[in-house]
């Protein structure tokens, strides 16, 4: 209890369906547990249940809600329901079925909640949930507190949040630790095992999930490992499509399908030039890895210093953000805010006429006219 992910705070716990996704590792059953502990009474009324459980294989969950609400039961809480074959039409009927009773379930950040063949779009309340951010990873490692802001407040209040950061603390002597192991809380359980558990992730969602909730062939499993490579170890990876399914031997739409696949999986996150117009069958001009440490675990030798630098801008800053690539910068932001990522030297020339724009430069603990510190979009959630 002595850390909480500050996602606690931004769900609303009393509404009657809560539907909480993510990928594998990132605490979702320690946020349950830990709202139970700390909101809920320990007693009949309230049970945890993980769908992945071998008692499920011969009952149902209809069943178990049935007899608990029976017995006085008020708060319901399924984790893992990707594993229960027919999670959301049973969730449905328990939701319609006993009005008094409050469920909350997780899984997959895969899951589908509007086109299950029960739609629960209408019942459920969906919140998504990432690896830490920057912040978090600096108050459980070092017990250090900071403010969450809004991508505005940054831009706006920049120079005294920066000042304000480092009267507390250095904030880039724990940057390149974060960069290497601190996004999936349970780098706790031991850091020298950490880039094989991330492995073991990454595997598991390419042999069992994607097979299983998106019907992709198992035969592509080792070529897309080869193309996670690719893109840990590039100077940040343009696609070319045609040339990489041809490689791969599968045909261009089926290659580009998996790769949204993928992105929805956050393996990998897909950049587009028009992030509102996008169509699945278009392909993304900019092609990252979800997070920094996903880099030191398929490339560790090898893992490119500029794209490690946009890896972690992109993933802090897309979490509560709209995030677009852009002809003069590196990404667009919210459709509003050019920003252009880089070395500590990095001047900005290709931005300098655009209006709104900023250079985020690495290895730099203050902000300046228009120069935010790469360090400072850790501090959006």
């Amino acid at each position: 209890m002595d850390f909480i992910r500050s996602a606690m705070t931004k769900i609303k716990w009393d509404s009657r369906l809560i539907g909480i996704r993510g990928p594998r590792g990132v605490g979702k059953t320690t946020l349950l547990l830990q709202y139970i502990k700390q909101h809920l009474p320990v007693n009949k009324t309230v049970l945890y249940a993980s769908l992945d459980n071998i008692w499920f294989a011969e009952n149902q969950l209809t069943d178990l809600a049935d007899q608990f609400v029976k017995r006085g039961g008020r708060y319901l809480f399924l984790d893992e329901v990707h594993k229960y074959p027919n999670w959301s039409q049973e969730i449905k009927n328990i939701y319609d079925d006993y009005s008094e009773l409050r469920i909350v379930f997780t899984g997959s950040s895969l899951l589908e909640i509007l086109n299950a063949r029960a739609d629960l779009s209408r019942r459920a309340v969906i919140y998504n949930i990432q690896g830490m951010s920057y912040r978090e990873y600096l108050h459980l490692e070092h017990d250090i507190e900071l403010p969450v802001y809004t991508l505005s407040e940054l831009i706006a209040k920049a120079d005294s949040i920066s000042r304000m950061v480092n009267r507390k603390i250095k904030p880039l002597m724990h940057f390149d630790d974060y960069l290497k192991w601190g996004y999936y809380p349970f780098y706790k359980e031991g850091v020298e095992v950490y880039h094989s558990r991330l492995e073991e992730i990454i595997n598991m969602t390419l042999e069992v999930e994607l097979p299983l909730l998106r019907h992709t062939d198992p035969a592509y499993t080792r070529k897309f490992k080869q193309l996670l490579q690719i893109i840990s170890e590039s100077v940040p990876f343009i696609p070319n499509v045609t040339k990489l399914s041809e490689r791969m031997g599968i045909n261009r739409n089926t290659f580009i399908a998996y790769l949204n696949f993928l992105e929805e999986a956050h393996i990998i996150r897909n950049v587009y030039k028009d992030a509102k117009g996008i169509t699945k069958m278009q392909k993304p001009d900019k092609v990252l890895l979800d997070n920094t440490n996903f880099q030191f675990a398929l490339a560790p030798h090898n893992a490119n210093q500029g794209n490690l630098r946009e890896t972690f801008f992109a993933n802090q800053v897309s979490f509560q953000n709209n995030l677009e690539f852009s002809e003069y910068g590196d990404f667009l932001v919210n459709g509003k805010w050019t920003l252009e990522i880089g070395g500590n030297n990095k001047i900005g020339k290709q931005i300098r006429n655009v209006p709104n724009s900023f250079v985020v430069p690495d290895d730099t603990e203050y902000a300046t006219n228009g120069r935010i510190p790469l360090w400072m979009f850790g501090l959006l959630y």
